[in-house]
């Protein structure tokens, strides 16, 4: 039984139902019914059409519950009766979906949840386990995403930045439990833009093939972190690589220059490197430029002054670290980055303790500890 293929027909099975009158909450109800229906009967027999098995289902599922409220009994007045699976209607609107599960009146968190529920197919569990949340909890939080969009009309034009940094959200989650969140947001990326003709799709797909690329040396076999300079350049995913440049290049030449262009050309300047060494630190600090005068955000600057201080010396990175909030995560582990490069090891064990203290996971946490422990006992 293909799990991937049932989540792959789950937004298309889901628009249906709303196409047909079904609102948005009870819609995805019995799309989540039919799924749980089709691992159960699916094992041994599949239908010959999957897609139109579910909408069946589904829509019996909706009808049923339908029935059941006495309180939507007018609606069910209006409800036609049970149709056939066949045709099942050629319009695709999953790019809709996409939207509406990026509302702009759902919190970040509620919309990656409702994204991966409803567009991903993923289970409320599995979501649950991949945040390291409660199952109750995660069901509560999709619960209201799901009453806050039943009212909004598919009929609507949405926003294509919105669904983006919601899908750059959902890679930045990387994986937990049995859901592989990174490779999900690949997924998801793919299909969003495969359906719509914008360069900055285009870029965050080539943005999370360069990272992804890197992912099997980030990670030592004890789990520690391999900062990039220190990673087995021969562990990165070539074809990945080869296939994010080629999507850059072509967003790139489209002249639309957006933030996810942007990044995904500084990824591609460090997989482009043989060497840590070889890397072209001065074209990078460029693309930093080009991204600041995008975007608002300080991280942006933070990372500059590391990039600065590759190109120019670490005494220019710490000037350019110098007029930023020192209250930015990742500020005070730069600092002591740059303050072991320009070699004052003192303050950089004392900075890497600091950093440690702030980390926000383990394997951060640890990996700045294990820097501190090293200049300490040098």
């Amino acid at each position: 039984m293909d799990e991937l293929l049932l989540r792959s027909l789950t937004p298309s099975v889901l628009t249906v139902l709303v196409r047909r009158g079904a609102d948005f909450a009870a819609a995805e109800d019995a799309v989540q019914d039919a799924l749980v229906e089709a691992l159960r009967v699916w094992t041994d027999d599949m239908p010959r059409d999957p897609k139109g098995w579910l909408i069946t289902v589904a829509w019996r599922r909706f009808l049923d519950a339908t029935r059941a409220d006495a309180a939507r009994r007018r609606r069910e007045n209006r409800v036609e009766e049970e149709p056939s699976p066949e045709p099942v209607p050629a319009v695709d609107d999953t790019l809709q979906l996409y939207f509406l599960c990026a509302h702009p009146s759902l919190t970040p968190a509620s919309a990656v949840a409702l994204t991966l529920r409803a567009v991903g197919g993923l289970t409320t569990r599995q979501i649950a386990e991949a945040y390291l949340v409660p199952e109750a909890t995660m069901a509560q939080r999709i619960s209201r995403a799901k009453r806050t969009v039943s009212g909004v009309r598919f009929d609507r034009p949405g926003d294509v930045a919105t669904v983006l940094r919601v899908l750059y959200l959902v890679f930045n989650e990387g994986y937990s439990g049995d859901i592989d969140l990174a490779a999900e947001a690949v997924r998801l990326t793919r299909q969003l833009a495969a359906r719509v003709d914008h360069p900055e799709a285009a870029g965050l797909l080539a943005l999370i093939l360069l990272h992804q690329a890197r992912r099997a040396a980030r990670t030592a076999p004890d789990g520690s972190l391999v900062p990039l300079a220190e990673q087995d350049r021969g562990r990165w995913d070539t074809a990945l690589i080869a296939e994010g440049v080629g999507i850059l290049q072509a967003a790139l030449a489209r002249d639309r220059l957006g933030e996810f262009q942007a990044q995904a050309a500084i990824a591609a300047l460090h997989a482009d490197a043989p060497t840590a060494e070889e890397t072209d630190w001065v074209q990078i600090v460029e693309w930093y430029d080009e991204l600041a005068a995008l975007t608002d955000n300080p991280v942006v600057l933070l990372n500059r002054a590391v990039a600065v201080g590759e190109a120019d010396g670490p005494r220019a990175g710490l000037a350019a670290l110098a007029g930023l909030d020192a209250a930015l995560p990742r500020h005070t582990a730069a600092a002591a980055y740059l303050h072991e490069r320009a070699g004052d090891l003192t303050t950089a064990a004392r900075l890497y303790a600091e950093a440690a203290h702030k980390a926000s996971n383990l394997a951060e946490r640890d990996h700045l500890t294990r820097q501190a422990a090293r200049l300490n006992a040098g």
